[in-house]
């Protein structure tokens, strides 16, 4: 091992380690990336003898000049980028949604018609999640809201708690899948792909993987029934109800046509259309009579903390991508997955293997700034169609195929948010649980949602239509 890449290893490694000080994010990045550097600098300026002697093929490329492009990288990569404008407004739209009162009614509405049935609060719980991910894209918020509706009911009618508790973290965690989600927009931005190709590439399997959770809960209700029992009185569900739960449906769904509605048929970019969600959300508010001064001040400010502290990530990442570039650790990592000569398909499969693994210890925004493009690259460059797997994965393009693998990459990244020490959805779940829930509960009741995301890894891994047919339709010529 050269030195050049005993400096990449200690850079991914330290990283990792220095996750656990409980430093900022943004800080490590960026500041073990400069350490690193300096390092690098220091070594080849004052070492020269001992390092050339010591390892005779190493080529360092680190150098002052080097290391303060860093500078205009993060002006074109992140201040110059109006992509990343969409992020605030979609940040915006969500945390608004959940101050407008949308949910509450959802749950009143859907528990008439379906809480009737085995599993019934379990399903309600699965069809407000997937409402609010297509309305919201805010994990965090949507995680705490179905909690806080959702689980005094299961567990007020006797589900077993992991069942309960699993239900609402696993179903929480699809705003990070379902579009508009701020974790697309910055994929798109990472492999420079359309953002509104990959709202509609990850529409289908979100819903699908939604309609598994509805699948599972079923079978368990018919085949486990005292985990997911049905009320002692049942009542016929009445016409008012279903009136009452088509009316409550009609905004959100209005909502996610206007923004999804409006990338496909090309009305607007997805830059546009988060704010045209902006402003639906606070309209819905406004008709809910959940709109005040103290509410948009409150909005407002969580909007700017969310927005400076994926910014503040952007910012580290661009630092610690260029200085492992500068290392060539990209190339390192890319040859030594490549070198187990496991195929196009097995390559996928290992990458997809290492994110869920990675999952344990990152968040998504780690993994989305830093792991993405290296995995990315594997698979193939719009701007360099000769590179990349693509063809020998049988796919027209390399958007196409970036297209496919990142909502495969989303789908395995969904995991993060449940899998501990740093699953964010246990630790949201636990903060608002009511008493008897305890976090052995909620380890327990995620297992088997997770076995739920990898079959839904499965069937986009061989069902590729399911995330190209949508794209390939809006860009079919009229």
């Amino acid at each position: 091992m050269e030195f050049n890449e005993i400096l990449a290893v200690g850079l991914f490694v330290g990283f990792i380690l220095l996750l656990f000080s409980g430093f900022p994010i943004a800080w490590l990045l960026g500041g073990l990336s400069l350490l690193v550097a300096a390092v690098a600098i220091f070594v080849d300026t004052w070492m020269q003898d001992w390092l050339y002697a010591t390892f005779p093929d190493t080529w360092l490329d680190l150098d002052w000049a080097y290391v303060s492009a860093i500078v205009r990288n993060i002006w074109d990569q992140a201040m110059a980028n109006e992509v990343l404008v969409a992020l605030p407004m979609f940040i915006f739209m969500g945390y608004m949604l959940d101050r407008s009162g949308i949910a509450e009614v959802l749950m009143s509405s859907f528990a008439q018609v379906f809480g009737r049935l085995r599993g019934g609060f379990a399903v309600t719980v699965v069809l407000i999640g997937v409402l609010l991910a297509a309305s919201t894209g805010v994990v965090g918020a949507s995680v705490v809201l179905l909690a806080l509706l959702g689980l005094p009911v299961m567990l007020n009618n006797r589900y077993q708690p992991e069942l309960a508790v699993g239900t609402v973290t696993a179903v929480g965690t699809l705003g990070i899948l379902i579009p508009p989600s701020i974790m697309l927009v910055l994929m798109a931005d990472k492999l420079a792909i359309s953002p509104g190709n990959l709202f509609l590439g990850a529409l289908f399997p979100g819903v699908m993987l939604g309609g598994l959770y509805i699948t599972y809960i079923v079978a368990i209700g018919i085949f486990r029934p005292r985990l997911a029992p049905a009320p002692p009185v049942g009542e016929a569900v009445s016409l008012l109800a279903v009136v009452k739960l088509v009316l409550a449906v009609v905004p959100p769904v209005l909502l996610i046509l206007a923004v999804l509605g409006s990338i496909f048929f090309g009305v607007a970019t997805p830059t546009e259309a988060s704010g045209v969600g902006a402003l639906g959300a606070t309209l819905l508010a406004l008709a809910n009579r959940r709109l005040d001064v103290k509410t948009l001040k409150e909005v407002s400010e969580a909007t700017t903390r969310t927005s400076a502290f994926i910014l503040a990530i952007v910012l580290g990442a661009i630092a610690f991508a260029h200085v492992l570039r500068g290392l060539e650790g990209d190339l390192m990592i890319e040859n030594w997955i490549l070198g187990l000569e496991l195929g196009p398909a097995g390559t996928v499969v290992l990458v997809l293997a290492i994110v869920f693994v990675l999952g344990f210890v990152l968040d998504w925004i780690q993994i989305v700034l830093i792991i993405l493009p290296l995995a990315g690259g594997l698979i193939g460059n719009p701007s360099q169609p000769s590179a990349g797997m693509w063809p020998e994965l049988g796919f027209d393009s390399p958007s196409e195929a970036l297209t496919w693998f990142t909502v495969l990459f989303a789908i395995v990244l969904q995991t993060s948010f449940l899998t501990p020490p740093v699953g964010y959805a246990l630790f949201y779940v636990k903060g608002v649980a009511p008493p008897p829930i305890t976090l052995l509960h909620i380890y327990r009741g995620v297992v088997p949602f997770i076995v739920v995301q990898a079959v839904a890894a499965v069937i986009v891994f061989y069902w590729r239509d399911l995330v190209l047919w949508l794209p390939n339709l809006a860009l079919a010529p009229s």
